[in-house]
């Protein structure tokens, strides 16, 4: 990328693509970092696995998979349910196949659309799955793998067996470990706004990004991830499960979050940190106060927030209940999912930020890709050995995405001068309101800071004369009132007149998505202030 006026910075972690210290950048090598005897991966009322159970595990599930004709970067498709046999299959099968979780509350289409897409050679269910998923793949011709749970086993051991066989397409077999280069990982993306995109991720991409998250929290064998989080997303496969096991220290899988479970979770499990989206962090404040004996009891080395923007009195209410340092940090699937964080004490956290460079470089381009300076506002880009190389499909998507090596993220923010990012929002979320350009979280920001409001999120409405103007869905503090015409007031103290939300609904819960986080476009329809 050419250079600018302004003095640009391309801004790196410490340490951000050099060689991750790891024996291989594979899967199975970030596994052989724990002690034999240590836990790997917990549950709740279940037994341990150990390190040593979890590779010998890992090699079984290699040998099955090799034996029905399934090897290195041949795709698997998983539709399972969240909890230990999900985060020990990903891992298991990342070792010597390419893995694809999909979300367990898809529908039939949908799931004909992922199978097609990926072509997958193989879906694995549940033993005791007989959903539509069943008919989807003998339609296609995909074989069918029915995982079981094995009575009395530690948390995440499973046997395999070939439930329907399908049709195997006659290919060479790659047998054996997968190799650095091998594509370990699939996902698609959300597709709110057009197709999916597929990213392959190689065993490369997520062992330094799972390095990366390592580093940045300091994460040592004695500290345990209550993992929260969808195993289908890759906040909770990189943050939750892989940079674990690459620190050689455990994580616990409960089946689904549940801000009612999560305290005795807290008190059962005993771990030193979790990782969740905003959306779950609120959830918990509500019912923290409940549950200060197991608070005090249990105590936090740390709290990560991701995925979407955390705000700031959301930060310093989490860290005023648990006592512990909160660290928001900015990821996406593209990069296998962590690119900036904010540091852990002694180092600065800046509310309201997203934190420095941790793991690849990034960048502030104008829309012509030149970098801009600290200050200057303009589109996020990346590049480093945890970025995919490319998008699969559709491969014209990689045209726009990529310039002159750099990934850009389609999100805007800026730069300040200690290399601080702060996000202002997703370029396709950005309100055009007759011209004048209004970032949506700059809105959710101001409101949030009325003393009633518990959620929020700003959204584009349409407008017959402007093409858009500005709306704002609110959930409010439990047993706390507050009129429309108050908290557009608040807004109008507080910010330009053409920002002001036109717009405010009161619900009672902010769609969502899959991952819990709250998604903008669409929400008019989704709220039916317009016609779909």
């Amino acid at each position: 990328m050419c250079g600018c006026i302004g003095a640009p910075r391309v801004l790196s972690a410490p340490g951000a693509n050099t060689e991750v210290m790891t024996s291989s950048y594979t899967v199975s090598g970030l596994a052989e970092h724990g002690a034999g005897g240590e836990v790997a991966i917990a549950a709740p009322q279940r037994e341990p696995l150990t390190y040593a159970r979890l590779r010998t595990h890992m090699a079984q599930v290699v040998d099955s998979l090799n034996g029905w004709g399934i090897g290195r970067s041949d795709r698997v498709a998983l539709l399972l349910p969240n909890g230990p046999e999900l985060a020990a299959a990903f891992v298991a099968i990342a070792a010597g196949a390419t893995v694809a979780p999909l979300n367990p509350a898809y529908r039939a289409h949908e799931i004909e659309f992922y199978l097609t897409d990926l072509q997958a050679r193989a879906l694995i269910l549940s033993d005791t799955d007989d959903s539509a998923a069943i008919g989807v793949a003998e339609a296609l011709g995909v074989p069918i793998i029915g995982l079981s749970v094995v009575a009395g086993a530690p948390a995440g051991i499973f046997h395999l067996t070939l439930r329907r066989p399908g049709a195997f397409d006659k290919h060479t077999l790659q047998a054996g470990a997968a190799e650095p280069d091998d594509v370990a990982l699939v996902l698609h993306t959300s597709g709110t706004t057009s197709r999916p995109k597929l990213v392959p991720l190689t065993q490369r991409n997520l062992c330094a990004s799972a390095w990366h998250i390592q580093e940045t929290l300091a994460l040592t064998p004695g500290d345990r991830c209550l993992n929260v989080m969808p195993l289908f997303h890759i906040h909770g496969l990189m943050a939750g499960v892989l940079a674990s096991l690459g620190a050689g220290a455990s994580v616990a899988c409960p089946p689904a979050f549940n801000a009612f479970k999560f305290f005795a979770w807290l008190r059962d499990l005993q771990p030193t940190w979790y990782t969740a989206v905003p959306t779950m962090h609120q959830m918990l404040l509500e019912r923290a106060a409940a549950h200060a004996d197991v608070v005090q009891a249990r105590p936090l080395r740390l709290i990560r927030s991701s995925s979407s923007p955390l705000p700031p009195r959301v930060m310093a209410e989490l860290e005023a209940m648990f006592g512990a340092p909160a660290i928001e940090s900015y990821g996406m699937t593209e990069a296998s999912h962590q690119i900036t964080s904010n540091r852990l004490p002694p180092g600065q956290r800046k509310p309201g930020s997203v934190g420095v460079a941790a793991g690849p470089d990034i960048g502030i381009v104008d829309p012509r890709g030149a970098l801009l300076g600290p200050g200057e506002t303009g589109e996020v880009v990346i590049r480093g050995t945890n970025v995919t190389r490319g998008y699969e499909n559709p491969a014209t998507a990689n045209a726009e995405a990529f310039t002159n090596g750099w990934f850009r993220t389609g999100d805007q923010g800026v730069l300040d001068t200690d290399g601080y990012l702060r996000l202002t929002g997703r370029l396709k979320e950005i309100i055009n309101r007759g011209g004048e350009k209004i970032s949506p979280r700059e809105v959710d920001d101001v409101l949030m800071e009325h003393p009633a409001v518990a959620q929020v999120v700003t959204f584009a409405l349409p407008h017959d004369k402007l093409g858009e103007d500005v709306a704002a869905a609110v959930v409010l503090r439990p047993g706390v009132s507050a009129e429309v015409r108050e908290l557009r007031r608040f807004a109008a103290e507080r910010l330009a007149e053409f920002k002001v939300p036109r717009t405010v609904v009161i619900v009672d819960a902010i769609p969502r998505g899959a991952t819990g986080k709250l998604q903008r476009i669409g929400l008019a329809q989704r709220l039916g202030l317009v016609e779909p």
